[in-house]
């Protein structure tokens, strides 16, 4: 089989474009996968345990505010099934939290696929309006994650 170098490039820096893991394309018989490998890693965060309800707190329940929806503009989606984290660590700092601001670039959270760990960058340079997602949810291709005003 003839390799196609400059396909095989020009795949290579689609990946690098898009903040891709891999690509695969199919011409025919001939089938070329460009992958690479991520070598950050995330573990999930060990549970807290919450205290103990006082009867003053279950009598009465707190307004809660209506989350905003994968409407908005600004809501950046995600682009793969996977797991979502918050942190590139159980530890430490969140990549951003509501009302931070963030440049073009940004990492917001990190989607584990396949054991593979894919940032989601910041399309735009704004500030953070809501955090769809908790820290280790289980997300859905296209579930709204971030909102970035």
């Amino acid at each position: 089989m003839q390799v196609d170098t400059d396909l095989v490039r020009k795949l290579a820096e689609l990946l690098d474009e898009t903040h891709l893991t891999e690509i695969e394309v199919q011409d025919g018989d001939r089938r070329i996968r460009v992958a690479r490998t991520v070598t950050m890693t995330a573990a999930a965060p060990a549970a807290v345990a919450a205290p103990p309800a006082t009867p003053a707190a279950m009598a009465a329940p707190a307004p809660v505010a209506a989350a905003p929806t994968g409407d908005h503009p600004g809501t950046i989606k995600s682009p793969m099934v996977g797991t979502a984290y918050l942190s590139a660590s159980p530890g430490s700092k969140p990549f951003v939290e509501v009302g931070a601001q963030v440049a073009a670039g940004d990492t917001l959270v990190i989607i584990e696929a396949m054991k593979v760990m894919n940032p989601i960058l910041s399309p735009r340079t704004g500030r953070v309006t809501a955090l769809l997602v908790d820290n280790a949810q289980p997300v859905e291709f296209d579930q709204p994650l971030v909102v970035v005003e």
